[in-house]
C-alpha cells in the first residue's frame, strides 16, 4: 500500500521568486521522514509539492521530478485530484468541516468519490476513526459537529478523514504545533501506529519530536535571506542528531542558530 517517493532536482517557484533549489531525496515506504529547519527554509513548500498542493497557490510552479513508485506526479496527463487522493495531507491547524458532523467529516472524501452505500460508508467511518485512535471517544456522538471536539481530537478527526480514502502517503505539516503536550503525545503515538501502512512525511520545528517519531530526518536551510531554501542533508535520524555530516546541521541541532 505504502509508496516510495523519489525527488529529483526539484526547484520550486512562486512567480519569479525561487523558493527552493535543487532538492533530491528518497523517502522510503512504511517509514516516517521528518523535515526540519528554520522558518522560511522551504520545508513546508517541499512538502506541498509532494501532492501538488503547491500549484494551487497563484504563481506556484515546479521544475524537476516527484516520482511515486516511479510515476512522475507532474507528468502531462496526471490528474492532480487523483494525486491528492493517493497522497493525503494533514495541516498545521485542525480543519474539520465546521458544518458537518463527525461522521460526515470522515465520509466527506468518499462521498466526493461517488460512494453512496450507507453500510460501506459506516464501515469506513468506523475503521478510519479506529485507525486514528478516536473511535472510543466519539462513537456515541457521531452525529454531533466535528468542530465541537477538542483541538487534539479535531486533529485526529482530520487524520481519520485523510486515511478514509485509503491514501498511500500521509503528509503532515506541523500537525502538533497548535496542540497541548498530551494531545501532541497522542498524535505522535498515532504516527507510530500508522507507519506500518503508510509512507509518512512530517514537517516539525520540534527537534525532540523529530527524534521521537522519525526514522529519517531531512535538514533544510537558507544560504541567506531572499535566497532559495536547500536540502543540506538527509540521513537516519539517529545519525542526523548524533553525528551529522554537515556543520550547518550540527549548528542547527545544537541550537547555535535557527
Amino acid at each position: 500500500m505504502a509508496k516510495r517517493i523519489d525527488v529529483e532536482n526539484l526547484n520550486i517557484f512562486y512567480g519569479k521568486f525561487q523558493a527552493v533549489q535543487g532538492v533530491s531525496m528518497t523517502i522510503e515506504p512504511r517509514s516516517v521522514t521528518a523535515f526540519i529547519g528554520s522558518s522560511g527554509c522551504g520545508k513546508s513548500t517541499v512538502l506541498r509539492t509532494l501532492n501538488r498542493m503547491h500549484e494551487v497557490i497563484p504563481g506556484g510552479r515546479v521544475e524537476g521530478q516527484v516520482l511515486l513508485d516511479g510515476q512522475d506526479l507532474y507528468a502531462s496527463g496526471v490528474d492532480p485530484v487523483g494525486v491528492r487522493r493517493t497522497v493525503g495531507m494533514v495541516f498545521q491547524r485542525p480543519n474539520p468541516f465546521p458544518t458537518m458532523t463527525i461522521r460526515d467529516n470522515v465520509a466527506a472524501g468518499l462521498r466526493l468519490n461517488g460512494v453512496k452505500n450507507k453500510k460501506k460508508l459506516d464501515e469506513v467511518v468506523e475503521r478510519s476513526l479506529r485507525g486514528a485512535n478516536l473511535w472510543n471517544e466519539v462513537k456515541d456522538r457521531l452525529d454531533k459537529p466535528g468542530a465541537g471536539l477538542s483541538g487534539g481530537q479535531q486533529q485526529r478527526l482530520c487524520i481519520a478523514r485523510a486515511i478514509a480514502v485509503e491514501p498511500q502517503v500521509l503528509l503532515m505539516d506541523e500537525p502538533c504545533s497548535a496542540l497541548d503536550p498530551i494531545s501532541t503525545l497522542a498524535i505522535e503515538d498515532l504516527i507510530t501506529e500508522l507507519k506500518p501502512k503508510y509512507t509518512i512525511v512530517i514537517v516539525t520545528h520540534n527537534m525532540q519530536q523529530a527524534a521521537r517519531v522519525s526514522d529519517r530526518t531531512a535538514f533544510f536551510n537558507l544560504e541567506a535571506q531572499g535566497k532559495p531554501g536547500r536540502l543540506i542533508e538527509i540521513d537516519d535520524t539517529t545519525r542526523i542528531f548524533n553525528n551529522p555530516k554537515e556543520r550547518a546541521t550540527e549548528d542547527y541541532i545544537s541550537g547555535r542558530f535557527g
